[in-house]
């Protein structure tokens, strides 16, 4: 009985604790949107909520631990959101859910334009990102891997060109994220992983101003140019890409 009772406050006290964190963090989301990444205070945060900037410490005990919680959230936020996309779309050819993962991806950067320049954009100054931040900043790219994965077991890639003195790296960067995909596979997908955030910053960001005017539409192109630049070949036939 006297567990039954214990166990009360301290679920009491759980709840409480994670109360508390959303709402320190959605306060610190507020300044990231007001006054950007760099200008971050715990003690602002505190102020906000009414609390004492002791009491703040005891679930953040520094800027940069907040920081932190805040990326690894955006990096799972648009990791859950690629993943969505890709298991939406699990029943069509690599192609396609390639197109369908990045205009996740850029669906989310429109929805999230302050987190999306907390996780892509400057760094913050004074601030390194630990290791713990890796395994949600990797989803996205998982995701890609293993579109071509499937493509590469299934009907197979396209040859992507490599240059000779490129394949040192190449190879490397393939032992390290994707050993069973070739290495120009793996060359061709980080370029293009470079170049899908460097178009939703473009539109994010107001480079586009004046330049693109359906944007949705040449997204879309440019995500098949990115999959046909890692090998998807469009169209795809054969049941391996039912669906397309």
């Amino acid at each position: 009985m006297s567990t039954a009772h214990g166990s009360a406050p301290q679920g009491a006290r759980a709840r409480a604790r994670i109360e508390v964190t959303a709402a320190i963090k959605d306060e610190a989301r507020r300044q990231l949107a007001a006054d950007g990444a760099a200008k971050l205070s715990l003690r602002a945060v505190a102020r906000e909520l009414g609390m004492v900037s002791s009491a703040l410490y005891r679930y953040f005990p520094s800027r940069d631990d907040l920081l932190t919680a805040l990326i690894i959230d955006a990096y799972n936020s648009v990791g859950a959101s690629a993943e969505a996309a890709r298991d939406e779309f699990a029943d069509v050819g690599p192609g396609h859910r390639w197109i369908a993962v990045c205009e996740a991806v850029r669906r989310w950067g429109l929805a999230h334009p302050h987190e999306y320049a907390l996780i892509y954009g400057s760094p913050v100054p004074g601030y390194s990102a630990p290791d713990t931040t890796i395994p949600a900043a990797a989803r996205v790219g998982e995701v890609f891997i293993g579109i071509l994965r499937d493509a590469h077991q299934g009907l197979g890639l396209a040859k992507t060109p490599l240059p000779a003195d490129l394949r040192t790296e190449a190879e490397r960067m393939a032992a390290d994220f994707a050993p069973d995909l070739p290495p120009e596979t793996m060359a061709a997908l980080i370029a293009a992983w470079a170049q899908l955030y460097g178009l939703v910053g473009f539109e994010l960001f107001g480079q586009f101003h004046r330049v693109v005017e359906d944007r949705e539409r040449f997204f879309r192109h440019a995500a098949a140019q990115l999959a046909q630049g890692v090998g998807l070949v469009f169209p795809q036939t054969g049941p391996a890409y039912a669906g397309e």
